[in-house]
């Protein structure tokens, strides 16, 4: 675990309830086998759909600041060109906070939009679930660069398990766009939480993903 700047007084709490909750890693569990075998039949097809539209990786990782600021490697299917991190400073943020969001990434490929609008490009982390790096409901895990202009309440958030949804995601997806908003949705869901309530969360997800409602 790598010790962030500000990060002491959070870090030293004591886990969510949801982190040791057995009901939850049960639904995380069936959820991630069912999204693994999903996955497994649509990545022929994204596969070759990505190999015409922009030849390289089909799968994208990167480091992410999970649980108690642990680090771990997240995995998406590619949406964007190869070495996308490299021209990052070229594309203007459209968001407001520790946050990195805009409408009109030039970085993005032809089947990455699609990729992002119908959130196929997330299908790969349900390996992660499985692995018990992420839950199928949390907050969604910040970049290293994003850590490290954290502010101590910011942490708060990392009392979770990052999520492949969460409160935000379900209740606004892209349109949200200031960070403190997010962290404040963020420990709401903290507030609420039950096994139901990631039922609810998971439910309303794939109504939103299916009706395209806050998709860029």
């Amino acid at each position: 675990m790598v010790n962030y700047p500000n990060s002491i007084e959070y870090s030293q709490q004591t886990s969510h309830p949801s982190v040791t909750s057995s009901i939850k890693r049960i639904i995380d569990i069936i959820g991630a086998i069912i999204g693994i075998v999903i996955t497994a039949f649509v990545a022929i097809v994204i596969l070759i759909a990505t190999k015409f539209d922009d030849p390289g990786s089909l799968f994208y990782s990167q480091t992410r600041c999970g649980l108690n600021e642990e680090e771990f490697r997240i995995w998406k299917f590619r949406s964007m060109v190869v070495d996308a991190e490299k021209l990052k400073h070229l594309v203007k943020n459209e968001a407001t906070g520790h946050i990195f969001k805009s409408t009109d990434d030039p970085r993005i490929t032809p089947m990455g939009k699609i990729l992002r609008r119908t959130s196929l490009d997330e299908l790969p982390q349900f390996w992660n679930v499985l692995r018990g790096e992420m839950s199928l409901v949390g907050t969604r895990p910040p970049t290293l660069d994003e850590v490290k202009n954290y502010q101590p309440h910011h942490w708060e958030r990392l009392r979770v398990k990052p999520g492949i949804t969460g409160e935000w995601q379900a209740n606004g997806r892209s349109t949200i766009k200031d960070f403190e908003q997010i962290v404040k949705m963020d420990i709401d869901y903290q507030r609420k939480w039950s096994p139901m309530y990631d039922l609810i969360l998971i439910f309303k997800t794939i109504w939103v993903v299916f009706t395209k409602n806050g998709a860029y």
